[in-house]
């Protein structure tokens, strides 16, 4: 009961307070430049393993004619939107961003529970769009 009423005042809370590009930009580099490159360009080192290669992370805008994508961003992120080619929930290692204490909004009003992590992650893709 206490974790639904800690949710539910969080989302009446409103957007995020947490939106750190640059924590953002230094934990991509940690834990999503080995598969994404540190260009964001679906050029890392692990990339030629994948079955699926990773996306242009800088295009993200352009492929939702010109909107970002926030709260999709953050569930394919925290793992609550599979990517099949992961095999799995990605992160692999979501262990990470497991504390869903924060709240992000898209620009249609929908807002999403996750982790500071994942907030700031999306604040630093969002910021590097072309």
């Amino acid at each position: 009961m206490r974790g639904a009423l800690l949710a539910l005042a969080l989302l009446a809370a409103g957007p995020a307070v947490a939106q750190d590009a640059t924590r953002g930009a230094r934990l991509f580099q940690e834990n999503c430049a080995v598969c994404h490159g540190a260009g964001l360009r679906g050029d890392g080192p692990m990339a030629e393993l994948l079955v699926v290669p990773p996306p242009d992370l800088t295009r993200i805008a352009a492929r939702y004619d010109g909107v970002f994508p926030r709260a999709g961003i953050a569930w394919k992120i925290d793992g609550r939107d599979p990517i099949l080619s992961h095999g799995g929930d990605m992160p692999l290692f979501g262990f990470v961003f497991s504390e869903m204490s924060e709240v992000i909004a898209s620009p249609g009003g929908q807002t999403v529970l996750t982790s500071r992590e994942v907030i700031d992650i999306v604040t630093y893709l969002e910021s590097v769009q072309e």
